[in-house]
């Protein structure tokens, strides 16, 4: 079994979120920039995510992503499942026909106990968990400053109202007035 870059982006995605989520909501570009994952990319994991209810989004200026449960009631397995990322090491996919016509091969009951035992593993370890190991890492969350309008220094400019003819004729006709 290999996990892709889909589960793999989407674990390391939902840790970025957890960790900062005492800050309010956190944007894509945000996570795309501290994790150097294309932004395109997290937005189509974070719909799938979304969908299974493990994120909540929230639109307007200040929004972006939180957790829909608690940290602790997400799994890895279930950030990779509903990243729809298949959990399983046999050839067949689990349909018993790896050498077709519904045979299956002499390692089959190896691959699925193996299936059996990855998906315990990462059902057993959750997002709660791996924010813990990243803050006793030492991992340093920056502040979320709240948004404030800044007062520029430089002067306001307006346009300069002219009361000059804007044609040939308008000219005429001015100078025919006076």
């Amino acid at each position: 079994m290999r996990l892709t870059t889909k589960g793999r982006f989407a674990v390391t995605a939902m840790i970025d979120l957890a960790l900062r989520e005492g800050n309010g909501p956190v944007t894509l570009a945000a996570i795309s920039q501290r994790q150097q994952i294309s932004l395109s990319y997290l937005e189509q994991l974070f719909g799938k995510l979304r969908r299974h209810q493990l994120v909540e989004s929230t639109r307007g200026p200040g929004g972006g992503y939180t957790l829909a449960r608690k940290a602790d009631d997400i799994t890895v397995a279930d950030i990779i499942v509903s990243v729809d990322e298949p959990i399983d090491a046999t050839h067949c996919a689990g349909k018993e026909n790896c050498l077709g016509e519904g045979e299956r091969c002499m390692t089959h009951d190896l691959w699925t106990a193996l299936n059996q035992r990855m998906v315990e593993f990462l059902d057993s370890v959750t997002l709660k968990k791996l924010v813990e190991e990243q803050l006793a890492k030492g991992v340093q969350i920056e502040e979320r400053s709240p948004a404030r309008r800044t007062i520029s220094s430089a002067p306001v400019v307006k346009p300069i109202r002219v009361n000059a003819p804007n044609s040939v004729f308008a000219l005429g006709g001015a100078l025919a007035k006076s």
